[in-house]
């Protein structure tokens, strides 16, 4: 193998340990959601705590959606520990076209969040807060970076 051929294999394992598609599956898989979800994305994997971390979900619909919310529900051990709220039209651009888009959401998460795999529930509503869908997925958070007394 050349260097080149051996430099680009080593960036793509690289960038392949940063961001990995992440199992997901619909909280009731009977219901036949609007919104179909094709993936989420976790950058990166796993996350770390006091850097930014960016969830991004690919999905597709067959109707226009003006606007609607996101309703994020977090656990951790079983454990309810963590809800929010998102506009959104403030994770995608709206009104959302029939066809594939992306909702991506990013966040620091503080630095005393416990290492651990965690469970995150999203549900996606409309305007009248019809349930567009609603899934589940794991993820996972590492330890922080720590300073060092070379760090000072």
């Amino acid at each position: 193998m050349s260097r080149f051929t051996l430099a680009i294999l080593s960036c793509l394992l690289f960038v392949s340990t940063i961001v990995r598609a992440t199992d997901v599956s619909y909280c009731d898989n009977n219901e036949e959601y609007q919104v179909k979800v094709h993936g989420v994305d976790i950058s990166p994997d796993p996350i770390v705590t006091g850097q930014p971390a960016t969830f991004s979900i690919s999905a597709n619909t067959n109707n226009v959606i003006s606007r609607g919310k996101l309703v994020i529900e977090v656990s951790y051990f079983g454990w309810h520990i963590h809800s929010e709220t998102h506009d959104l039209c403030d994770e995608t651009s709206c009104p959302v076209a029939v066809g594939d888009f992306l909702v991506a959401h990013s966040q620091v998460l503080p630095g005393y969040t416990p290492p651990g795999k965690y469970s995150l529930t999203m549900k996606m509503l409309d305007g009248g807060r019809k349930e567009l869908t609603c899934i589940k997925f794991s993820f996972k958070i590492g330890l922080g970076s720590s300073s060092s007394v070379a760090d000072m």
